[in-house]
């Protein structure tokens, strides 16, 4: 443990004795969100990114002594194991290195050079490495003379070409497994590769290929290539559109440079040497760096993809909620008509029907009379239109029904779609709602996404919310894994109220998962209403270790102890009190009373186990017990008169909402029902690095028109010298 720990600390920057202490909390079966909250004493209060990036760096050391094991088996097994070689092994950290040395123990597929020891040419292969032969040929004729039959299947050498060219098979293995060449080829990689694209002749000119027009002949320094850039021609590859490849600026000089650890003057067996070399380069090492690189910058443009697709999803997760009030969900359509569904205040379906009030069918006024109808019977309060087809038309005409007194203090959002049809048709929705269809399901998901985006939004896949950036060509297993991380990391950053929140968002709370989540629902169920965090202790399953984790991240609002319904941890209630008792106070009253908190000196309370950070964080949370961090919601409403691309103009100044944010700039809704981007060299009057630093997910901003592609179907926009 010291050793990774030395190693993490060394990687991250971070205090040996932190990284310790959080490799500590990990091993216990700690979550990252408690880690970060409850923990700080342990970590030094260390953030959740900072332990992600621990966590991260553990599982793959863990991984390479994996390997590092397997390694040494293996070699042990081949006797070809010494005391050097055993050291060597054990002290690399670095999975590349690992991987050189093990190359030539590494069992392979009947190689040429395998053949020619076979044949018994592995003596001839050492003597031409030693150059001292003044006539080579001479020497492989002697060598052919005196062979005698090869053990095994190898057949014996019938003349001096093939003798020779089988000696340099082997050197040219010899030379490809060595550390130091690898090391080597994989320098001049690192400093000068270039990656090329160029499009499969056969392919240019079909309807498909067009989408990756800007890589028919494209060429850049591979550590300047974006992650979007690498992902884009990768996907071009995989669907047989492009041909990519890797290549260092100069094969000769890479060549040259082997050559002078291998050759050692202008002599016969020096030639052939360089010969066997530059084979080894062509042949063997250039193409296993290429594939090196290859993975290397995947694995980069992954990490760097999933990175934005999580920066967004946290976003999207904790955007701003309504609340609880009584909803109007309307998922709009044309021929279909608009399905309509209405809610109470804890998202509960009370109605649904649909109104046609857009062509073909135009019963315009027989949909304003039931809306109008809808809107009075469930006091509704707030409307939320799905963004889809006919939105801006719906919105219009939800407008005109909230014409008058009677719909001034009714608001009208529009929400995004995406995913919805997804959860629609889910095995969730469908045990939420089994009687109804799935453009009901629809309309419920657009209503409740107004209400909570949180609570709706952790029921669908996050690749179907439509915030990614080719998350379907990254690595699919890393992808879930930071996407359940940063799902987790918004759940219990709010908080969740233990008597309303469904199995969904429930296994997202530290310490449970969808087993532990099923139990709490259908002990809620059984029993009725909680009443305290004690009563998790009775859920079935639910034991000390899952409820340290869980039941600071829990609320119940109308509990008894005021702190049920904050984000101080159990286990530091006696903790309050005694403050309280110090204060002559009730806990209650502490948690209203300014003066009496203002009084408190929290260096009193000072034990082993709990420092000035936890106490700090106790008393913050006093003073707004389990207030939500989400900003408020805003109104938006699109420019009026401009509904499709052709109304745009170059120069149009309009309000727009920020739908996704990618490494190279950000996609702005402007009501033409295609999104416009604003590149990243568009975002600001400055240079911008990451967008994120600029915009957030639906960000209400103004933006210029620049350029309508229509052909193509892209709208350029920018930001530079906007308010």
């Amino acid at each position: 443990m010291n050793i990774i720990a030395r190693l993490i600390a060394e990687r991250l920057n971070i205090a040996e004795k932190n990284v310790d202490g959080t490799l500590q909390l990990l091993d216990e079966g700690c979550t990252i969100p408690f880690i970060a909250r409850y923990r700080k004493e342990r970590t030094g209060g260390l953030d959740e990114v900072q332990i992600s990036a621990i966590s991260d760096q553990y599982e793959r050391l863990k991984e390479l002594q994996k390997r590092k094991e397997t390694v040494l088996k293996t070699i042990s097994e081949q006797g070809k194991m010494t005391p050097e070689l055993e050291k060597r092994i054990n002290d690399t950290w670095e999975s590349t290195t690992l991987e050189d040395i093990y190359l030539p123990y590494r069992p392979k597929r009947r190689t040429r050079a395998q053949v020619a020891r076979e044949q018994g040419l592995e003596p001839l292969a050492k003597m031409l490495l030693l150059q001292r032969e003044r006539d080579p040929e001479r020497a492989a004729q002697r060598f052919i003379a005196g062979a005698q039959r090869p053990a095994g299947d190898g057949s014996p050498v019938a003349t001096v070409e093939d003798a020779l060219r089988g000696a340099q098979d082997i050197i040219a293995e010899q030379v490809s497994e060595d550390e130091r060449s690898r090391q080597q080829v994989r320098g001049a990689f690192r400093r000068t590769a270039i990656i090329t694209s160029k499009v499969v002749k056969a392919k240019q000119n079909t309807d498909e290929a067009q989408k990756f027009s800007d890589y028919f002949d494209w060429q850049e320094p591979l550590k300047r290539c974006s992650s979007h850039r690498l992902l884009a021609m990768r996907r071009g590859e995989a669907e047989g559109i492009l041909r990519l490849s890797i290549d260092p600026v100069s094969d000769d000089e890479c060549v040259e440079r082997l050559q002078r650890h291998y050759v050692y003057g202008q002599t016969p067996c020096g030639r052939l040497v360089a010969e066997a070399v530059e084979d080894s380069y062509k042949r063997l090492l250039k193409p296993s760096i290429e594939t090196e690189f290859f993975s290397l910058s995947k694995e980069q443009a992954d990490d760097e993809a999933i990175r934005v697709f999580a920066e967004n999803l946290r976003q999207l997760l904790l955007s701003a909620p309504l609340g609880q009030k009584r909803v109007m969900g309307i998922d709009p359509g044309f021929r279909t008509g608009c399905k309509v569904v209405c809610l109470d205040a804890q998202g509960n379906l009370l109605h649904h029907e649909a109104i046609f009030p857009h062509p073909p069918v135009n019963h315009r006024m027989q949909a304003t009379v039931h809306l109008q109808q809808m809107l009075a019977d469930y006091h509704i309060e707030a409307i939320a239109i799905g963004n889809g087809t006919a939105s801006r038309e719906t919105r219009a005409f939800a407008e005109e029904c909230l014409a008058g007194e009677s719909g001034k203090h009714i608001s009208i959002f529009v929400v995004s779609e995406d995913g919805a049809s997804v959860y629609s048709a889910s095995k969730t929705a469908r045990e939420e709602f089994p009687d109804e269809d799935v453009t009901v399901r629809g309309a419920v998901s657009i209503g409740r996404r107004l209400m909570d985006p949180l609570s709706e939004l952790v029921k669908i896949d996050p690749k179907s919310i439509g915030v990614g950036q080719y998350q379907h060509d990254v690595d699919q297993t890393k992808l879930k894994q930071q996407l359940d991380q940063t799902v987790m990391s918004c759940v219990n950053s709010v908080g969740v109220n233990l008597n309303t929140a469904s199995q969904h968002l429930l296994q997202y709370v530290s310490g449970l998962g969808p087993s532990l989540a099923k139990n709490i629902v259908d002990y809620r169920k059984e029993n009725g209403a909680f009443t305290s965090r004690a009563q998790l202790k009775k859920v079935p399953r639910l034991g000390p270790a899952a409820f340290e984790q869980c039941a600071g991240f829990l609320r119940i609002p109308d509990a008894k102890n005021p702190l049920d319904n904050s984000a101080v941890h159990p286990e530091r209630y006696n903790v309050v009190e005694q403050m309280a008792r110090d204060q002559q106070c009730t806990v209650a009253d502490l948690i209203k009373d300014k003066e009496k908190r203002q009084a408190i000196r929290p260096e009193r309370y000072v034990t082993d186990d709990i420092g000035l950070p936890t106490l700090t964080d106790i008393l913050k949370e006093l003073e707004k017990p389990g207030r939500d961090p989400r900003e408020q919601i805003e109104e938006f409403e699109f420019a009026k008169g401009i509904e499709s691309v052709d109304d745009l103009v170059e120069g149009m100044e309009l309000p727009g909402i920020v739908t996704n944010i990618t490494a190279f700039g950000a996609f702005v809704d402007i009501g033409v029902h295609q999104d416009g981007l604003v590149h990243v060299s568009q975002l600001a009057d400055k240079f911008v690095k990451d967008p994120n630093t600029v915009v957030k997910l639906h960000q209400h901003v103004r933006v210029r028109v620049i350029e309508v592609d229509r052909r193509r179907g892209r709208i350029s926009l920018s930001m530079r010298g906007m308010k």
